[in-house]
C-alpha cells in the first residue's frame, strides 16, 4: 500500500453512504495516498484512539436512527465511561446524508460530529449535511465539501513527490482479477454458502438458510391497484428463532431474462467458469460467491444490474469506453456539471444499470471483465417485518409483501427487485427456496401482562403488529388496541377474518380507517383523534405502549400531530407539555415507531 494512510469508516443502510466512502477511497489512490474503507461495525473500534485522520460517513435512517451496520458502533461511541480526551490524536471530519423531508434531517451525522468533539477530537471541517431532496440529489452538497476535504488532507498528508497524481480519464487497477477455467472442475460448488438445518449457527448474510416457500398467496381484491402478498416459509431445523417485532432479511435474485439480456451486451458466456483473485492483499473476496464460479451465477446473484447506477458507474465506464461518442456522453454524466443531466436521463425515470448498458452498447460490449465487480454494486438484502408468531405458527415464518411496480417515462413498467422476484415464485409448480436470516427489529413488546398495546398499523405496517396480537394472546395477554388503515373494507383489509375472530374472543380492540370509502378520507390519524379520550386514559392512567409502522413519508407527523392535539384537547396539557409528555413517551420506549420509505 501507497503512504500516508487515513482511514474512512461508513455506516450505510441502501449503500449511497457506502458508495461515498469508496468514491474517497479512489479519490485517495489518483492522490498517491493510502485508504482503507470500512463499514463502521467490521472495524475494531477500540483502535480509533491510534488512528490520526478518520473520515466518517453515515446515512441517517427512519426517525433518526443509525444505520444497521453502525449499530455497535453507535453503542459503544456514546458509552458515558469513555475519557473526553479518548481521541485527542484524531482528525477527523463527518459527512452525512439523509432527507430533508424527514424530521430528524441527517441527525446520525450531526450527533457524531459533536461526540467527537467531546471526546477530544478535532475536525477538519464542519459536518457535510447531503440531502436527497435536493434536485441533484447528495452530490450538490458532497462535490464543494470533498475539495474542501482534499485541501485539508494533502496539507496534512503530503503524497510522495517523486508519484504523479493519476488523472481522472485513466481507469484505477481493478479490485479483483477473474481467472478463467477453461474446464469445468472435477467437483464445483455452484451454490453460495448456506447454513443447513442443524447446524451450529443462527443463518446469517454469510450464510443464509434456503428456506422452502410453502405458500405465495395474493390477498388484494382482483381489482385492487397493487399486488399484496402473504408468504410462508418453512424454517424447520433452521436454527432460526425470532420474537415479535423481529425482521426477516431476503437476498433477492435477477430474474433469467434480465442475465440472459446483460451477457448478450458484454459478450459474456454464462456458463465460464472463473475464479477470483484479489490485487491488494488487505481485499478479501465476496463470502456469497462461489469458488470457482459461474458467469451466470455472478450475474444472477450477485450483481445489482435492475439497481439505478450512481455517479461513479458513469465514472469508470467513461474510463472503460473505447467508444468516442459514447466516452464523451459518459464524461459528461460523470461531471460536476452534467448531474442536472444525469439526474433527467437516470434518475428521475429509475433508468437501470442493465438499460444504461443497452444505450452504450460499443462501451458495454468492450468491458473487461474483471471490472464488473467495481462497476457494478451488489444485490443488497431486503428487510421485511416478520408477520407471525412462532407461538401461533412453530417452524413457520410468514411476511407480507407489497408488489412494487411504477410506471415513468419509461415504456417498461419500473419494478421492484425483490418484491417482484418473490412474486414470481410459485411453490405450487415445484420446490422454491429462499436464501434468508432474521435479525432484531426496532420494535420491542412489553413483557408484563397486564400493559396495554396501541398499535398504528396502515396498509403493509399492520404486518410487525399481527406478530405481536398473535404473541400477545398466546401469552394471555388480550389488552391489544390496533388502528389499521387501508382503502376499501372489500379490497385491502389483510387479515379481517382473523381480527374478527380474535374481537369475539375479546382478545383485541380493532379501529378500521377506510380512506376510500367515503367522499372525505379517513386516515388512521383520524380514529386516533376519534377516541382521543380512550387513547389518553390508556396511556396516561394505565401505561400503555404506543406503537407505529408503515410508510414514513407524512404518516408518522400525522400520527405525531393527533396525539399533540389528544395530550392538549383530552389531557388537558399545554402545547409545550404536549411535547414534553410525547417526548418522554420515546425517551421511556413507551412510543416505538419502524417506518421504511
Amino acid at each position: 500500500m501507497p503512504n500516508p494512510q487515513f482511514l474512512v469508516l461508513f455506516g450505510s443502510q441502501t449503500g449511497t453512504a457506502q458508495d461515498v466512502s469508496e468514491r474517497l477511497g479512489r479519490e485517495a489512490r489518483r492522490r498517491r495516498l493510502g485508504c482503507r474503507v470500512q463499514a463502521l461495525d467490521s472495524y475494531p473500534v477500540v483502535n480509533l484512539i491510534n488512528e490520526p485522520l478518520v473520515i466518517f460517513v453515515c446515512a441517517t435512517t427512519g426517525q433518526g436512527d443509525p444505520p444497521d451496520n453502525m449499530k455497535n458502533f453507535w453503542r459503544f461511541i456514546f458509552r458515558k465511561n469513555l475519557p473526553t480526551t479518548a481521541l485527542c490524536q484524531m482528525e477527523f471530519a463527518v459527512l452525512g446524508l439523509g432527507d430533508s423531508s424527514y424530521t430528524k434531517f441527517n441527525f446520525v451525522a450531526k450527533k457524531l460530529h459533536r461526540r467527537l468533539l467531546q471526546l477530544g477530537g478535532s475536525a477538519l471541517l464542519p459536518v457535510c449535511l447531503g440531502d436527497d431532496q435536493h434536485e441533484l440529489g447528495p452530490d450538490a452538497a458532497v462535490d464543494p465539501w470533498l475539495r474542501d476535504l482534499w485541501d485539508r488532507v494533502l496539507s496534512l498528508l503530503p503524497p510522495p513527490p517523486d508519484l504523479a497524481e493519476i488523472p481522472p480519464g485513466v481507469p484505477l487497477p481493478s479490485k479483483f482479477t477473474l481467472l478463467f477455467l477453461q474446464e469445468a472442475p472435477s467437483m464445483g460448488s455452484e451454490g453460495q454458502q448456506v447454513a443447513y438445518p442443524g447446524s451450529q449457527e443462527p443463518p446469517s448474510e454469510s450464510k443464509p438458510f434456503l428456506a422452502p416457500m410453502i405458500s405465495n398467496q395474493r390477498v388484494t381484491g382482483p381489482s385492487h391497484f397493487q399486488d399484496v402478498r402473504l408468504i410462508e416459509f418453512d424454517i424447520s431445523g433452521s436454527g432460526i428463532s425470532f420474537a415479535a417485532g423481529d425482521v426477516v432479511l431476503i437476498q433477492p435474485s435477477n430474474s433469467a431474462a434480465h442475465v440472459q439480456q446483460f451477457c448478450q451486451v458484454l459478450g459474456l458466456d454464462p456458463d465460464q467458469l472463473f475464479t477470483l483473485q484479489p490485487r491488494e492483499p488487505d481485499v478479501s473476496c465476496p463470502t456469497r460467491l462461489p469458488q470457482p464460479c459461474s458467469m451466470r451465477h455472478l450475474v444472477s446473484h450477485y450483481l445489482d444490474i435492475a439497481s439505478v447506477p450512481r455517479r461513479s458507474f458513469f465514472e469508470l465506464l467513461a474510463c472503460l469506453s473505447l467508444h468516442e461518442l459514447e466516452r464523451e456522453k459518459l464524461l459528461e454524466f460523470s461531471s460536476a456539471q452534467g448531474q442536472e443531466e444525469l439526474f433527467e436521463y437516470c434518475n428521475r425515470p429509475r433508468r437501470t444499470i442493465l438499460e444504461v448498458l443497452c444505450d452504450f452498447p460499443h462501451t458495454a460490449a468492450a468491458i473487461p471483465p474483471d471490472y464488473l465487480l467495481d462497476l457494478i454494486p451488489a444485490i443488497r438484502p431486503r428487510a421485511f417485518s416478520i408477520a407471525s408468531s412462532m407461538l401461533a405458527h412453530p417452524s413457520r415464518l410468514q411476511i407480507l409483501v407489497a408488489v412494487v411496480q411504477f410506471q415513468t417515462r419509461l415504456k417498461e413498467p419500473r419494478r421492484g427487485l425483490c418484491s417482484s422476484w418473490l412474486a414470481s415464485l410459485d411453490p405450487g409448480q415445484g420446490p422454491v427456496r429462499v436464501p434468508l436470516w432474521v435479525r432484531p427489529g426496532s420494535l420491542a413488546f412489553p413483557q408484563t401482562p397486564d400493559t396495554p398495546v396501541i398499535m398504528v398499523g396502515p396498509g403493509t405496517g399492520v404486518a410487525p403488529f399481527r406478530a405481536a396480537i398473535q404473541e400477545r394472546v398466546a401469552q394471555g395477554q388480550t389488552r391489544n388496541f390496533l388502528f389499521f388503515g387501508c382503502r376499501w373494507r372489500d379490497q385491502d383489509f389483510y387479515w379481517e377474518a382473523e381480527w374478527q375472530e380474535l374481537e369475539t374472543r375479546e382478545c383485541l380492540t380493532l379501529v378500521p380507517a377506510f380512506s376510500r370509502e367515503q367522499e372525505q378520507k379517513v386516515y388512521v390519524q383520524h380514529r386516533l383523534r376519534e377516541l382521543g379520550s380512550l387513547v389518553w386514559e390508556l396511556l396516561d392512567r394505565q401505561g400503555a405502549y404506543f406503537y407505529l409502522a408503515g410508510n414514513a413519508k407524512s404518516m408518522p407527523a400525522d400520527v405525531s400531530e393527533a396525539l399533540m392535539s389528544i395530550f392538549q384537547e383530552d389531557g388537558g396539557l399545554c402545547s409545550p407539555d404536549a411535547a414534553a409528555y410525547l417526548a418522554r413517551l420515546q425517551r421511556t420506549q413507551r412510543f416505538q415507531t419502524e417506518t421504511w420509505a
